[in-house]
């Protein structure tokens, strides 16, 4: 069964803000790491549920995935896929849904 994956407007914003901050310094760098981010959200069409639960917050219905240095934060329900959130491995989560 693939999954419909679909993005928040805070994920975008993620990946955006991580590509500007890269470019800034190696345009060809910050296409590479988009494009490793995008590879992982890819693959949740068809295994979503092989991301882990993630420890931060309350809601054990969020997983991540990974893609580089970075954490795609999303949620399944039913045959979708939410990616809700892209965030660098250093970084706490600050999750409310």
């Amino acid at each position: 069964m693939a999954y419909r994956v679909i993005w928040s407007s805070k994920a975008v914003e993620d990946v955006d803000s991580i590509a500007t901050y890269i470019a800034r310094d190696s345009p060809s760098y910050a296409a590479a790491v988009v494009r490793q981010i995008l590879d992982a959200t890819n693959q949740l069409e068809d295994n979503p549920l092989t991301g882990e639960l993630i420890a931060e917050g309350d809601n054990e219905t969020f997983r991540d995935q990974p893609a580089y240095t970075y954490r795609v934060i999303y949620q399944v329900d039913g045959d979708t896929v939410k990616v809700v959130a892209v965030v660098h491995t250093k970084r706490l989560l600050g999750l409310t849904e």
